[in-house]
Formats: structure tokens, sequence, C-alpha cells
């Protein structure tokens, strides 16, 4: 068994960061643009009406989010076995999926549209722009989804420079087509929906540019290592755990809001905002992540117990730090921040009390975050399911027990607490990993 880690860097780790910090920091702007440049017809139900139909989109999108998180385990853990035949084989896999996902929507769009809205429903102008806007860029589905596959087969590889780029591509230009369609040429809600749907496809299609070397090795014989049951089954294992882990995990989000609901508007309102904290904090956490997605897997692939701990470490490392200069930010800056997203003074000022409990999200986060990652690039998926669901009934009985005396610092206190029961949970689960790799 290797012991070698003095390839497993600070400077590798950050290698592998940075550019997914980039990527991360680029999306709100984009929904930024799409919200201001649709807001120049100086109507309210154009604006929603994009807004809901991208929840809805990406809400079904999301379904398969699993295929990014899966990749990067299985791919780097066949990188690290030296199995490069495995690694082009799940390229394929996982890229085909994407496709034939995509259009399984296209091809059940009215009723899941028609679902979506009957969960959601909206005012009739609203609901008929949105329906116009969804059956533009649900043509995109297959390019969108199997982005998803793509980002992770690159990740595993430590090639984050390229899923930066493929960000970097459509979000740029989503922005020009955008102001063109809609600005230039009036098409409104329509042109906002073009204009995702060629950046969707041209991500998508510089994406399979950057991993062009992988067609040159393609023979008709690996065919059947791609279709292979066993890989297959046990591809489907990994993402049916991340699956239900994510699930439970949204699930705790969206309750969150709808307890917050119960104790008014304004209290509603300030959670909201306060979330785009956490939001941002966790984005900025992922470049860590991923690089110990990666790392972690090459190790486990190499059965590597040394490098194993040293990835863990070191990505550890800098995801603590990070998590501490953001709660300083979130801390002294954070009342600035509020004052720009919410006018409403009762919604300030509400907002204000709970900062301290904000603050704390990247400090008792970071070790869940960065667990996640080993676990996932160890593909230890059903720990990761059983620690979620053991997690979530934690939170509920928080729920039950702070809620009803604390109110808003209770379902606050609650949140936070689920955040350390994941890392808890996690970290009584790591010794086992590490023995699955010595075994």
């Amino acid at each position: 068994m290797a012991e070698q880690t003095n390839g497993i860097t600070h400077r590798r780790v950050l290698t592998i960061a940075f550019p997914i910090v980039i990527s991360n920091a680029s999306v709100p702007i984009l929904g930024l643009v799409d919200t201001g440049v649709i807001g120049q017809m100086g109507l309210a139900a154009p604006i929603g009406a994009v807004g809901i139909g991208a929840i809805i989109l990406g809400a079904l999108y999301w379904i398969f989010g699993f295929l990014r998180m899966g990749t990067v385990g299985l791919t780097s853990q066949a990188l690290g076995a030296k199995d490069h035949s495995e690694v082009a084989a799940l390229f394929f896999r996982v890229t085909g999926i994407g496709l034939i996902a995509g259009v399984g929507f296209i091809l059940f769009q009215w009723p899941l549209f028609a679902a979506a809205f009957w969960i959601s429903p909206a005012s009739g102008e609203v609901e008929l722009l949105a329906r116009e806007y969804m059956s533009i860029r649900i043509w995109s589905a297959p390019a969108a989804i199997a982005i998803y596959g793509l980002s992770g087969w690159l990740i595993a590889q430590e090639r984050t420079g390229a899923v930066l780029a493929i960000q970097l591509l459509m979000n740029l230009g989503n922005i020009i087509l955008d102001i063109w369609f809609v600005l230039g040429l009036g098409l409104g809600v329509e042109g906002v929906a073009i204009a995702t749907l060629i950046a969707e496809w041209f991500g998508l299609a510089l994406g399979l540019y950057l991993c062009r070397s992988v067609f040159s090795n393609f023979a008709w014989k690996m065919w059947q290592q791609i279709m292979d049951q066993s890989r297959l089954v046990r591809m489907a294992q990994v993402n049916g755990d991340i699956l239900i882990r994510s699930v439970l995990l949204q699930a705790g989000f969206v309750s969150f809001l709808f307890f917050g609901a119960n104790l008014g508007d304004v209290t509603l309102a300030a959670n909201q905002v306060l979330l785009q904290f956490v939001h941002v904090a966790s984005h900025s956490m992922d470049g860590f992540v991923f690089a110990g997605e990666a790392l972690v897997g090459q190790a486990v692939g190499a059965r590597a117990l040394a490098e194993l701990r040293r990835a863990a470490i070191v990505t550890a490392v800098w995801a603590f730090s990070a998590g501490i200069i953001i709660a300083l930010i979130v801390w002294f800056a954070g009342p600035f921040f509020i004052d720009l997203m919410a006018k409403d003074e009762n919604v300030q000022a509400a907002a204000r009390l709970y900062i301290p409990h904000v603050a704390l999200v990247p400090i008792l986060g970071a070790m869940a975050w960065m667990l996640d990652g080993v676990f996932i690039g160890a593909t230890r998926t059903k720990d990761m399911r059983n620690m979620m669901i053991v997690s979530f009934l934690g939170y509920c009985i928080f729920i039950a027990l702070l809620l009803p005396s604390f109110g808003n610092h209770g379902l606050w206190m609650a949140m936070n607490g689920f955040f350390i029961l994941r890392g808890l949970t996690l970290a009584f689960r790591y010794p086992a990993l590490e023995r699955s790799v010595t075994n």
C-alpha cells in the first residue's frame, strides 16, 4: 500500500479549488442579469414568469444532480486504480444518461409542467408566460443534465479549469444573448429562454471538445464495458443513495422556510434574505469539497491510506479557514448586505437579530461539507444516506423542542444543529471508511 503523500499539497488543493470558487461566483450574476433585462419591460408578470419557470426547470434538472457527485467518486477511484478504460467508459456512461434523461423531459414536458403548476399555482398571465419560457428552454435539457456528469468526470481528474471554462461560456454567452434578444430584438420572455437554450448547448459542445481525447481512444469493444451490468448496478446504487441524501437535505431547507412562514411574513422574508448567506457560504466551500472528492477518490482507488488522510486534512484546513473568514464577513458586513437585499425596514431589523446564528453556519457546517466530499470521493454513499437520515430525524427533534420556546431563534438553532449532526455522524463513520481502504 502506497504511503507517499508529498503529491497532495496545499498548492494542489488550491489549484483544484480556485476555478470552482470563481465558477460558482459567476452563477448569481446570471440570475441578476436575467431579472434586470426582463425587468426593463416594465411589467411584473414577465419577471415572475422567468423566475418561476427557472425554478421549476431547475428543480426538475436537480433530480439528476447526483450525476456530478457520483461521477466524481467513481471516476477518481478508477483513475487512482489506473483503470483508464473504466475512466473512459464512465464518460460515455454518464454523458449518455444525461442525454437520455433530457430527452425524457422533452417528451413528457406537458404533464410535468401541469403537475408543477398544480403544486405551485400562479396567476393566468404568469403561468402562460412561464409555460412559453419553459417550452423553449426544455429543449436544452439533454445538454444541461449531461453537463452534470461531464463536470463530475472533469473534476475527478482535477480539470476544474475546464469546468470553469464551460460555466463562464454558458454564463457570459447567456448574458450577451439576453441583452441582444430582449433589449435589442424585443423578444421578451421568449428571448431569455432562447438565450439560455443556446448557451447550454454551447456549454455542452465546449465540454465535449475539452474531453475530445476520450473519443480518440474509443473502440467498439468498449461498448461492452460501458454497458457492463455490474458496473451499471454499482453506479445506480451510488447515485440512488446520493439522491435520497439530497432529497432529505432539500427537505430540511424547505421545511425551514415553511416553519418560518408560520412566524409571520416579516420573519419569512428575513429568513429568505439570511439563507442567501448560507448559500454563498456553501458555494464558497464547494471548491475545497470538490478537491476533497477528487483527491480522496484517487487515494481510495490506489488503496493509499496515507494519501487519503492527507487529502482529508489539507482540504479540511482550507475549508475551516474559509469558514472562519466567511463568518467574520457575515458578522461585520451582514447588516450592509441585508440592507442591499431588503428595503423594508421591518425585514432589515428582523434579519439583523439572527445574524449571530448565520455567522456560525460556515464554521459549524465546515465539517459536514468537507466530510461530504470525503465520503463522495470514497463512494461510501450508503453511509452518507444513513447518516443524513439520522441527522434529519435529529433536526426534526430540534424543531419540536426549540421552535415553540424560542421562535425563530429556535429555528436557526435547529438548523445549526442539523449541520453539527451531519458532521458528527459522518465523523463517526470515518474509521470504517479508512478500514475499507486497507481491507
